[in-house]
């Protein structure tokens, strides 16, 4: 079974290339199931029922998210209303919505978690925790675990990768927005990369307008900061072949297209 994983789909360039891409690398890649992180559908950070919507109709089955996954008030109409909308699973359980579900792929059950890490980022429950949880609330439904670990610091992925090896098929990271190169099957099974980048423009920094950003910078003074329209659009996710019966992950692959 080939899974499509995508990166953080930034505004409307991030869209435009996940929409032209999707076709052509399900086909050839042969793509059974496809896990997109949405938080900044909708003008760059947030989401959107409208945006949410656009993703799905091309073809995602299940967006996560992360600590833009509130910046848009509009999202509560869909958050824990659709299920295929996902919020880091270790935000407190008063939130709405669930960072956690399982899904129906030509017959066979897909689980995917979304975590967020703590370093540099917001004190919310701890993902190593949630994800034992997980896991136990899980067991016996599936043996297929795709886990989004939306973090800052590339060790606390890493950390995350090793400490479930053999108990998920994938952890993949996202928020950062820059591809990394480190792309492996950990030793019990597990695919695993740190990060696997953005969709969006990449004559920008992250996503958003290169002068802004560098504003803030060169004078440390807050600047408002917009999703970069330069084209050529970048489309960036990883392709993880898992094993049915065991879970296993038995390859890995990144994609990295550009888009006009």
């Amino acid at each position: 079974m080939n899974i499509l994983i995508i990166g953080d789909i930034i505004g409307k360039p991030g869209r435009h290339a996940v929409h032209n891409c999707m076709d052509r690398v399900r086909n050839d890649y042969s793509i059974d199931f496809v896990v997109a992180n949405g938080e900044n559908l909708a003008g760059g950070t947030g989401i959107q029922p409208d945006s949410f919507k656009g993703l799905i109709d091309t073809g995602v089955d299940v967006v996560t998210s992360g600590n833009h996954i509130w910046s848009k008030k509009e999202v509560r109409e869909i958050l824990g209303k659709d299920p295929r909308l996902l919020r880091p699973h270790n935000y407190p359980s008063e939130n709405p919505g669930s960072g956690l579900g399982v899904f129906d792929c030509k017959g066979t059950p897909i689980a995917v978690l979304n975590l967020m890490g703590r370093v540099f980022m917001y004190p919310i429950d701890c993902p190593f925790k949630t994800a034992d949880r997980a896991i136990q609330e899980i067991q016996g439904k599936t043996k297929i675990i795709i886990v989004d670990m939306h973090c800052e610091a590339t060790s606390e992925k890493r950390a995350m990768g090793w400490y479930l090896d053999g108990r998920v098929s994938s952890v993949t990271g996202s928020h950062t927005h820059i591809m990394t190169a480190d792309e492996e099957i950990l030793p019990k099974g597990t695919a695993y990369l740190t990060d696997i980048g953005m969709s969006g423009s990449p004559n920008s920094i992250i996503g958003m307008k290169q002068q802004q950003v560098l504003s803030r910078f060169l004078t440390g003074a807050p600047s408002r900061f917009e999703v970069s329209e330069e084209l050529p659009y970048l489309f960036q996710g990883v392709v993880v072949s898992v094993d049915k019966e065991t879970g296993k992950a038995t390859k890995i692959e990144r994609i990295r297209q550009t888009v006009n």
